[in-house]
């Protein structure tokens, strides 16, 4: 049932966890209050389950095959660190020209490149695992040099050549490398040490036909946990000003969209396959919200609007990029005339019988 019916239990735990921000006000000051460094312990940990099980299924071993594809490595530096922030930056000032704090939490949202729930979505999409763990990677050492430059940059710099108005942005890199060694430093070696000790101590057969099946529900499981948290940390907030959430959904929306659209674009034309092209996909357009929530939080105040845009960010792109996991199994037979399910079979306990329906 969990693996049929996935997108009616994630819409069930975005429910809850507004129910519970709304209906237990104390829920979200106990959340906030279980934050150590500007991480927050409960949501922390529902990442580590969820990631755990992808990366644990990737084989470390075919790594190179990966980092030498130099094609593949550009288009998404390209598309993470060139194409998304200036995206994003055009339809923040083109969607909320009147709410500056709106604006400037999406900025952030869009210089944040994604590091975590990537990882599931792209598995879900049956994309290139060891294409995702690499990218992951290579965009989190360049969201640790680049972010700080990159937030100056499109809050200050540039809109004080198009006489906009400028607002500062106050983050350190140690602040962002801790995020980063948390969401990805952390699963990503345990996941290589399970599979080297797995594969040592009993073989690969054992360790993809008996381990990994048993470990894989806990990726949906931490999933759903993660976004019942997630929703209930800001639900009073979300519920209290429904029409500035709508005028912030607007851009995300199009960003998500856009962002997901030109990926899978460039992958076919730079002939990728379907595999890294929806990983490719799935990582230009997916967000580190962590980071972007953490970063409004600390710079700008918990009660701030560029805090509140930045919790809408993972309350749209959640179900958004569910909606996409099911367009992009569709393109892979329509654009790519591939059976995704013939080449990758995801690591987690994907809703295949649904998704197979869907994409056929």
């Amino acid at each position: 049932m969990l693996d049929r019916w996935l997108p009616v239990w994630i819409g069930l735990a975005m429910i809850a966890g507004l129910l519970l921000g709304r209906l237990v006000p104390a829920a979200s000051d106990i959340l906030s209050a279980m934050e150590v460094e500007g991480i927050s312990v409960p949501i922390g940990l529902g990442l580590l389950v969820m990631m755990y099980p992808v990366l644990a299924k990737v084989r470390y071993d075919k790594l190179t095959s990966v980092t030498g594809n130099r094609r593949l490595l550009i288009s998404s530096l390209v598309l993470n660190w060139v194409v998304g922030p200036a995206l994003m930056f055009t339809l923040a000032w083109t969607f909320l020209p009147d709410l500056p704090e709106y604006r400037t939490g999406l900025i952030v949202v869009g210089l944040a490149r994604c590091i975590a729930m990537v990882v599931i979505w792209n598995d879900l999409a049956c994309g290139d695992r060891e294409a995702a763990a690499v990218l992951v990677a290579l965009n989190s050492v360049f969201q640790v040099v680049a972010f700080s430059v990159l937030g100056w940059f499109y809050l200050t710099v540039l809109p004080g050549w198009l006489g906009l108005d400028t607002q500062g942005l106050n983050v350190s890199v140690g602040q962002i490398a801790l995020n980063v060694l948390v969401f990805l430093g952390i699963p990503l070696v345990a996941g290589f040490a399970s599979r080297w000790v797995g594969e040592r101590a009993k073989g690969r057969d054992w360790y993809e036909d008996r381990f990994v099946p048993r470990i894989g529900p806990w990726a949906l499981y931490g999933l759903l946990f993660t976004i019942v948290l997630l929703f209930a940390l800001q639900g009073e907030a979300v519920t209290s000003h429904p029409w500035d959430v709508a005028r912030i959904a607007l851009p995300l929306l199009a960003y998500f969209a856009i962002m997901w659209s030109v990926g899978m674009v460039t992958g076919r034309a730079l002939q990728l396959g379907y595999a890294r092209s929806s990983t490719l996909a799935f990582t230009a357009a997916g967000n580190n919200f962590e980071l972007a929530i953490a970063v409004a939080i600390g710079t700008f105040g918990a009660a701030s609007g560029q805090a509140l845009a930045g919790v809408v960010g993972p309350l749209i792109e959640v179900p958004v990029l569910v909606g996409l996991v099911y367009v992009s199994l569709w393109v892979a037979r329509r654009w790519f005339a591939v059976d995704p399910y013939a080449t990758t079979a995801p690591a987690v306990s994907a809703p295949q019988p649904r998704i197979r329906e869907v994409a056929r």
